[in-house]
């Protein structure tokens, strides 16, 4: 097990698998870096280096009272990396982790990263305004803090349906894949939880990726149920210099676990690009 004592005494552990360019890995709320089993293992067999950390108050990291905000988390970023001595790097953010990776690649990144992919991520912004009027209401997001500060043991259990399109007709529903997400939630501590539901759905990342040089890939899926594409990937693809956007017809949230073939494949087609 793996831990770097941050400046402000938080602990954040992480995985460190093999060797060659780096890839870092940024998990969705309110998992862990084991949400990323599926890409850790393909890539690390493609011959690159594969990291993955649990955000602080999430899966094995330090329960922190304080810090559950988007800025705190790129910074604790830079502190792994900098101890990593990370360089060359490619950072993959899945949902939360998406905006994490966007504002540690324009406050933090320069000179250490190479390319930059938002998997479903929560990037330019959710929460709905007069300047975001197609945005998702707040009162959505009054809902989750609601559940997670209430009654986190049942609403953690529902969660992955909608999260993995489990909810459609048809659907092939695996219990294993629920219950993982269910078992990576309750690592994590409920406070972080209830206040990082601000961090991902009120911060707006519209200058962070306006300002960011490097090449970075939008991944979305349309049939996104907790991250709508239209509100977010096709946004900020728009506002990257140099963005790709990738959607993928009848794709969740999720499609990291649910579709981690065709996922995997484009990312390591844009990787070797």
């Amino acid at each position: 097990m793996s831990k770097l004592k941050l400046k402000d005494g938080t602990e954040m552990y992480y995985k460190d698998w093999g060797s060659g360019q780096p890839i870092v890995f940024h998990h969705g709320w309110p998992l862990s870096g084991d949400d990323w089993d599926a890409q850790m293992i393909y890539f690390q067999q493609q011959g690159y280096r594969v990291i993955a950390h649990d955000r602080r108050g999430h899966g094995r990291s330090t329960q922190t009272s304080d810090g559950h905000n988007m800025d705190t988390y790129a910074a604790d970023v830079a502190e792994l990396t900098t101890a990593l001595d990370l360089k060359d790097a490619v950072h993959i953010g899945h949902s939360t982790g998406g905006g994490e990776v966007i504002r540690y690649v324009n406050k933090h990144g320069k000179g250490r990263v190479a390319k930059a992919i938002l998997v479903s991520a929560v990037t330019p912004i959710m929460v709905q305004s007069a300047s975001n009027p197609d945005g998702v209401p707040l009162s959505v997001f009054d809902e989750i803090r609601l559940k997670t500060a209430t009654d986190r043991l049942q609403y953690f259990k529902d969660f992955p349906m909608p999260f993995y399109g489990y909810n459609r007709p048809g659907a092939n529903i695996k219990q294993g894949v629920c219950d993982n997400w269910w078992r990576q939630g309750m690592m994590g501590a409920i406070n972080a939880h209830y206040e990082c539901i601000k961090a991902f759905s009120e911060t707006d990342f519209t200058e962070d990726l306006k300002s960011v040089d490097i090449p970075v890939l939008v991944l979305h899926g349309e049939d996104d149920q907790i991250v709508p594409y239209q509100v977010c990937g096709v946004k900020a693809a728009k506002l990257l210099k140099h963005g790709k956007l990738i959607t993928y017809p009848g794709f969740p949230h999720g499609m990291p676990t649910t579709e981690a073939e065709t996922i995997n494949k484009d990312i390591l087609a844009f990787i070797k690009s």
